[in-house]
């Protein structure tokens, strides 16, 4: 009883001597609490058959059929696989393109130049998906594309790039590289800052040139914090980037193939039939796996690299 006394009056005494920080983080706290913990209840209406005037409480409990409109659907294993194989790429390329970008900044000298290198490279992730699938089209368009344009000027006929899904998945990873990777570089700058100067000072003097104390020093010290980012991205494998997928592709039939992940299955089906015990349901199936391939992974990291595990 004590010791809970003590843990609670350390707790207070913290908020009081940190009353800024913690009011700086108050409004994320309560975004979280509203939109996250406040929606747990109705995870129940993935088994009800939801209705808007009965609520929750009062709905026809239906157990697991709704989870047959995804699993029985002959689409199912299609975009299950193209939700994985793009999140795959994604965290792969993102990952070694962010790193390769922070190590080259941090070995760079003159301060003005990776000032404005990060400015430049950071400004793609303020960038809204809609504006970018425009500037896609610049780029790809039958008729006025500049990548059709330089094929003509080679001898190339010119190819309907909106009608070849072989070629999408790597021009979706592409487009999430350019985007996000500004934004990981920073964090792996803010972990390259944080590492002891003793430690290059040290293999300095040793005779370790640049490219050995990267090689020794920084890229084994970042491990960590690769790790920890990688395991929160395997956590969300099961969910596309629906906002990239849809702005990007739209209602392009002709490139569901490879590019029609669970979520913009989902939106286009729901949005005809607008059940949402049906959209609750597969968004659970989502946030189970996620979770168990965090857990997983998790575990697995502990055995083998204890200090980039999350617990």
């Amino acid at each position: 009883m004590e010791k809970r006394q003590r843990r609670a009056f350390g707790i207070f005494s913290d908020i009081r001597n940190n009353r800024t920080s913690y009011l700086l983080v108050l409004p994320a706290m309560i975004y979280t609490f509203i939109f996250g913990y406040m929606t747990y209840p109705y995870m129940v209406i993935a088994f009800q058959r939801f209705n808007y005037t009965k609520g929750i409480f009062n709905s026809e409990w239906v157990g697991l059929e709704n989870f047959e409109f995804f699993f029985r659907s002959y689409k199912a294993v299609t975009v299950t696989f193209n939700t994985i194989f793009l999140n795959v790429l994604f965290i792969v390329f993102g990952t070694l393109t962010a790193l390769i970008i922070s190590l080259m900044l941090n070995e760079l000298r003159k301060k003005l130049f990776v000032k404005i290198s990060q400015s430049v490279m950071l400004f793609p992730h303020f960038i809204s998906w809609i504006v970018v699938s425009y500037v896609l089209y610049a780029f790809f368009s039958m008729d006025m594309g500049i990548v059709n344009q330089m094929l003509n000027a080679l001898g190339i006929a010119s190819v309907n790039w909106y009608t070849e899904p072989e070629v999408w998945p790597a021009i979706l990873t592409a487009m999430h590289v350019w985007k996000g990777a500004g934004m990981s570089a920073v964090i792996y700058l803010a972990t390259i800052a944080g590492i002891d100067e003793t430690l290059y000072e040290a293999a300095q003097i040793d005779g370790a040139n640049r490219w050995q104390m990267c090689l020794r020093i920084t890229i084994p010290l970042m491990m960590p914090t690769v790790v920890i980012l990688t395991l929160l991205s395997m956590g969300k494998i099961m969910y596309g980037d629906f906002g990239m997928i849809y702005a990007l592709v739209g209602d392009n039939g002709t490139l569901y193939s490879t590019t029609d992940i669970i979520d913009t299955y989902v939106f286009r089906s729901l949005r005809q039939i607008g059940d949402p015990s049906e959209a609750m349901a597969v968004g659970l199936f989502q946030s189970v796996v996620g979770f168990i391939l965090v857990f997983g992974t998790n575990a697995i990291t502990r055995k083998f690299f204890k200090d980039g595990a999350l617990y």
